[in-house]
């Protein structure tokens, strides 16, 4: 009985960690996000943080991981016609992050390293948002797509994805507008007959 209690203990530490490091990096920015400062925050030593994750990268994916999980609605799970409003919540909610966008940025550009830890993550992650988009390809009977919806899954996330960076070097970008946009373009109104 005791295993079990110090494995249900250890659960719920972890998860506080990742709490807590989500919070410091939301509010003080990926740069300000050191092991030793989101130890702080827990009440632990950094040693203590990588007993639970192994390493700063690991920590940090799982930290993504959580975020998602915040987001609240699983991909799979949306109606096809939600699609569009739910992506472009996210977008507006990442625009009150910063220091999360600046995380997920960062990591997917050393994410492209196959041995990095969190390769597999951006991997799986992608391809639940093309599934996503693709689904809700024709969910619109009033809208026709102009693209097929690989290309349209793929064009709709390099914009999102590219679009952050921008928005980091000058937060006057406006996101949601242009994601927005882009997806009116792709999915125009459809003929009338």
């Amino acid at each position: 009985m005791a295993r079990r209690g110090s494995y249900a203990k250890g659960v719920a530490r972890r998860e506080e960690i990742l709490e807590s490091a989500l919070d410091v990096i939301a509010t003080r920015g990926y740069q300000s996000a050191s092991l030793k400062q989101i130890a702080e925050v827990v009440g632990v030593t950094p040693a203590a943080l990588l007993h639970y994750f192994g390493s700063k990268e690991e920590l940090f994916t799982e930290v993504l991981r959580k975020r998602d999980e915040h987001e609240g609605r699983d991909p799979q799970q949306l109606d096809p016609g939600e699609a569009k409003s739910v992506f472009l919540d996210v977008v507006r909610r990442n625009t009150r992050t910063p220091g999360v966008v600046e995380l997920f940025s960062r990591l997917a550009v050393d994410a492209v390293d196959p041995q990095h830890p969190a390769h597999g993550f951006f991997l799986d992650r992608s391809e639940r948002l093309r599934e996503t988009i693709t689904q809700s390809h024709d969910a619109d009977a009033e809208r026709r797509a102009v693209l097929d919806p690989e290309t349209t899954a793929r064009v709709v996330q390099a914009v999102a994805d590219g679009l952050q960076l921008q928005w980091m070097i000058d937060p006057s970008v406006d996101m949601p507008g242009i994601v927005e946009a882009l997806l009116d373009v792709l999915y125009p109104p459809a003929p009338r007959a």
